[in-house]
């Protein structure tokens, strides 16, 4: 997949059939709009163009909502959409100034002559130009004056999937990772660097990787235990995660995320991994002392080596 990023002086030179969207998550609905992408490039014969945008549009047209979290940063959302087939991928700078062009500079200037758009596949709902003033009927009046044919996905078919990216976070952030995982059609993953902690799980039986996540803007799922698979160096292996304060041992009241990975012993700080977020094994709970948090951790274990002989 060819990536543009981080400029707004590109062109593509043959023709396209292009969507547009800020598909956090890539999940079932925006796969939906990629497949259709797939079968128009066999039947049409063009390289097919997702147009996404970073930052989020809302982080700029709403700089006072401070809590909004991505389900996927931009270089997973890349990863995913090269997963589903699409060619070429524009991550096209949103600013202010791009918030404030008019309708016809970006239909004309941006999807005609830089995206070279013949075929546009688009949401029902989707706005676009300054004040959100253009939309679908905007495209059909302009079609037969820049050349190109316009398909939209209507308002049933989208409703029918039933799944957006504000339900998957809800999911995410009450941590029912199983209907968020649903909605995706793929995994929940962040990605974490693996650093330096009191090694205390050592001296439990459980040793643990702590965590530092890549960016303060991804997604965490709510404060708990969940049973993960941990790709570490290209190699899959399976594990149990904790997201908390660990009230039983620590009293910084600081969030922390570890993960026990089982039959594994290399060296990996300073590396990173991959965590799939496969189901919340219970909440995060205070015990009275180290014997009951190590018996719980015990019974964690056997949930979870039980999910992964469910999954052979």
């Amino acid at each position: 997949m060819l990536i543009i990023q981080n400029t707004k002086n590109f062109r593509i030179e043959n023709p396209t059939i292009i969507t547009i969207g800020t598909f956090d998550g890539v999940h079932l609905g925006h796969q939906k709009i990629l497949s259709r992408l797939k079968e128009l490039k066999d039947k049409l014969g063009l390289k097919t163009v997702v147009l996404t945008f970073e930052p989020h549009p809302r982080k700029i047209l709403f700089p006072e909502q401070k809590d909004l979290k991505l389900i996927t940063l931009v270089d997973e959302k890349l990863e995913l959409l090269k997963k589903y087939g699409v060619d070429i991928t524009v991550v096209y700078p949103f600013d202010k100034t791009f918030s404030q062009l008019e309708v016809k500079q970006y239909l004309e200037g941006i999807l005609v002559n830089d995206l070279n758009a013949k075929h546009i596949v688009i949401g029902y709902d989707h706005k676009f130009g300054k004040d959100r003033k253009g939309d679908i009927t905007t495209l059909k009046e302009h079609a037969s004056t820049y050349n190109y044919t316009l398909e939209e996905i209507s308002k049933k078919d989208i409703d029918s999937i039933a799944v957006s990216s504000t339900n998957i976070r809800k999911a995410i952030e009450e941590g029912d990772i199983e209907r968020a995982n649903e909605y995706l059609g793929h995994p929940f993953f962040l990605k974490a660097k693996v650093v330096k902690g009191k090694q205390l799980g050592r001296t439990l039986g459980f040793p643990t990787a702590n965590l530092q996540t890549e960016s303060p803007d991804k997604l965490i799922p709510k404060i708990g235990v969940y049973f993960v698979e941990v790709i570490v160096e290209g190699e899959t292996h399976f594990g149990m995660l904790n997201i908390g304060v660990n009230p039983t041992t620590d009293s910084d009241n600081k969030i922390k995320i570890e993960v026990n990975i089982f039959d594994f012993e290399k060296d990996i700080y300073n590396k990173s991994v991959t965590l799939k977020f496969i189901k919340k094994l219970r909440d995060e709970k205070k015990f009275n002392n180290l014997n009951e948090l190590i018996a719980q951790l015990n019974k964690d274990k056997e949930s979870s080596l039980a999910l992964i002989n469910n999954m052979a």
